[in-house]
């Protein structure tokens, strides 16, 4: 009676352990589903391994929340996994799924930015890119000790924001904070190759990062940025108005219709017309590349003044203000003739 209760047992131990041993393998070689489908997951900053466990079993990456937790716990992984977002999938085994947690793989968001954009055009785009909302963009342009961090000068990171084809994970709360400090960050590398033989500090960084804004929306030729670069070191020195259209441009703001006007000119009320106020404007215009900032830290020397568009992409240069205006009326005035 005894060795037949005994055997019994085993046989019920042997049968737990085979039916354990066979949901073990079953879980750890079989995914949830074939062909499987991709799912986007979330794992947030500071989330506990069984919040993490319990959201994947409920979006179906896993089919045992308790099976997975005990996996992670026995490859001492449980305390490695990595907050972002993730393109998991319902086909992938357990295994892999912990491996891209792990590896903190996160789905990676780009945003393409061009020379000349402005602060607020740079913070539009983030957000389209999903990296955060304009306004969580344009409050760390401003923030102190953001921009403390990265040596800026100024109050807020307009012209600092170095263009450039970045990639980010997304970030909770919808803040795109990283994005402003990664740009900044770049800018510093571009300033160390601009000024290789050490960048200029303060004011005088912020007066020479002012000049390569303008260079940089006054022209896409890399070869005459240089040039232009000299026309307007020459005007300061020679304590000559600027009279460039794209300060008042950037003045006027949203206001601005893409149509420029005498009465725009006029107007002194604009801090940024330089055809009224002397000097360099109140501040940068855009945010400027490398070879804007190239320009800006190594005007060409020369003796011109003018300069006007040829409707090619290029300027014609002028030394003295009867040649210029020849050029206008060759140029501009009849360009439609």
């Amino acid at each position: 009676m005894y060795r037949r209760a005994l055997s019994v047992l085993v046989f019920m131990v042997m049968a737990c352990a085979a039916i354990v041993a066979w949901r073990a393998h079953r879980f750890l070689t079989v995914p949830p589903e074939t062909p499987g489908k991709e799912i986007t997951v979330t794992i947030e900053q500071g989330m506990g391994f069984d919040a993490i466990a319990g959201l994947l079993y409920k979006e179906g990456v896993v089919t045992d929340p308790l099976a997975f937790k005990i996996l992670a716990r026995f490859s001492k992984q449980d305390v490695k996994l990595k907050a972002g977002q993730y393109l998991l999938s319902t086909g992938a085994t357990p295994q892999k799924v912990l491996d891209l947690l792990v590896s903190g793989q996160a789905i990676l968001y780009k945003v393409a930015v061009p020379e000349g954009l402005t602060l607020r055009q740079i913070a539009r785009l983030a957000e389209q890119a999903g990296l955060g909302s304009v306004e969580s963009f344009d409050r760390a342009a401003r923030d102190k000790d953001v921009l403390a961090k990265y040596g800026v000068p100024a109050d807020n990171a307009e012209g600092f924001l170095f263009p450039e084809t970045y990639l980010f994970t997304k970030k909770p709360g919808n803040d795109a904070r990283q994005v402003v400090e990664a740009m900044l960050a770049q800018f510093q590398k571009a300033v160390a190759k601009a000024w290789p033989q050490g960048a200029p500090q303060g004011r005088a960084l912020f007066d020479a990062v002012t000049l390569a804004s303008i260079v940089e929306k006054e022209t896409g030729q890399a070869g005459e940025r240089g040039r232009i670069a000299g026309v307007f070191a020459n005007r300061l020195r020679l304590k000559m108005l600027l009279q460039t259209d794209p300060t008042i441009i950037y003045g006027l703001g949203e206001k601005f219709d893409g149509n420029l006007k005498r009465v725009h000119l006029d107007d002194p009320k604009n801090p940024y017309n330089t055809y009224q106020h002397p000097g360099l404007p109140p501040g940068p215009i855009c945010n400027p590349g490398l070879e804007a900032l190239k320009a800006a830290a190594n005007p060409e020397p020369h003796d011109f003044l003018y300069f006007v568009s040829k409707n090619d992409g290029t300027h014609y240069f002028s030394k003295s203000l009867e040649e210029h205006n020849s050029a206008v009326v060759k140029y501009q005035l009849r360009k439609g003739k």
